[in-house]
């Protein structure tokens, strides 16, 4: 798919009015719908023998997570995923259909549901074994142009631009999105996987979905940029988000050819699981910053907005009991 162009500012606001009331905004995401299998230990593992602690089944995968999230919060999420023809798939649908998330799944035949282990240490460091799964095989024929219709953004972790072909799917995304008058967000998850074919491969791929925000965490920006590089993420984006956990998030636009840059304190919390702490700030990020620009606030202040109610929500997410995915 030949690369889109970068947008130098940010689209203009739109207003989506019905009745004279407007409806939340809708925003698309695409990527992985997956059963995360935690496994928490009370204690360090023990080589050879067992020990006590938590064995818990539950919705995982950054992309539902954020729908999830923004489902909560009162936005309207379209979830675009794939999932196995079994009894996982379908609990993992409904579980994330109650939180008012409009999942558009596809039901692959012949290959599981995806699968995350997540082994959680005492102190809180974790540790994943993955088996993607279905999450993989969203094509780009399997996304409707009315989904995009009408939607405020599209959201892209980015896993949803790496293995094929969920990846041709994100890229179809972001420009069925760009069509669509959307704004497109991307989320550089993980560096490893992100980086597994080079910096140079991963900034094309980047610059391909031409997004208009990229949210990171700040050794992610460093991977990708270089060392106390971050703000360089001005450079594929005319807005960023370094996420920087218990110290809040830095925002950074561009404005005019100027770079602003302002931090966003957040409540530090301890936690022994945090898992989905990123995907949920995003979710609350998109549902500030979108509402706020929809009201017709400065785009600085619309950021900012964005990024109080993000450190809000991923606070809800580590401090949440998330209940026990029930598979029928």
């Amino acid at each position: 798919m030949p690369s889109l162009p970068r947008p130098s500012r940010l689209p203009a606001r739109r207003d989506s009015h019905r009745r004279g009331v407007p409806a939340p905004p809708r925003v698309v995401v695409v990527g992985d719908l997956v059963l995360d299998v935690v496994l928490a230990p009370s204690i360090d593992l023990a080589r050879g023998t067992d020990v006590t602690g938590r064995v818990v089944m539950r919705q995982g995968g950054s992309a539902s997570t954020t729908a999830r999230w923004l489902g909560r919060l009162g936005m309207r999420p379209v979830l675009a995923c794939a999932v196995g023809r079994d009894a996982t798939g379908r609990a993992l649908v409904a579980d994330v259909a109650g939180d008012g998330v409009d999942v558009r799944a596809v039901r692959v035949a012949g290959v599981p549901t995806g699968r995350i282990g997540v082994l959680v240490e005492p102190g809180g460091e974790r540790s994943f074994v993955t088996e993607r799964g279905a999450a993989l095989k969203l094509r780009p024929e399997d996304l409707r142009a009315e989904w995009f219709a009408g939607a405020a953004a599209v959201h892209l972790p980015a896993y949803s631009l790496l293995d094929q072909p969920l990846g041709l799917a994100g890229l179809a995304a972001a420009k069925l999105g760009h069509e669509a008058g959307a704004l497109v967000t991307v989320d550089l998850s993980s560096s490893a996987p992100l980086l597994a074919n080079g910096r140079r491969a991963a900034l094309r791929l980047i610059e391909a979905a031409a997004p208009d925000l990229l949210f990171a965490t700040r050794d992610e920006a460093r991977a990708l940029l270089g060392p106390k590089r971050e703000e360089k993420l001005i450079e594929l984006a005319p807005a960023a988000v370094v996420k920087r956990g218990r110290k809040g998030a830095t925002v950074l636009l561009l404005e005019r050819g100027d770079m602003l840059r302002f931090e966003v304190a957040t409540t530090p919390v301890r936690s022994e699981d945090s898992t989905g702490a990123g995907d949920a700030f995003d979710a609350g990020f998109l549902a500030g910053w979108l509402e706020a620009r929809r009201k017709g606030l400065a785009e600085s202040a619309a950021l900012q907005r964005g990024a109080v109610l993000g450190n809000r929500t991923a606070l809800r997410q580590i401090t949440s009991r998330h209940p026990e995915l029930s598979i029928g």
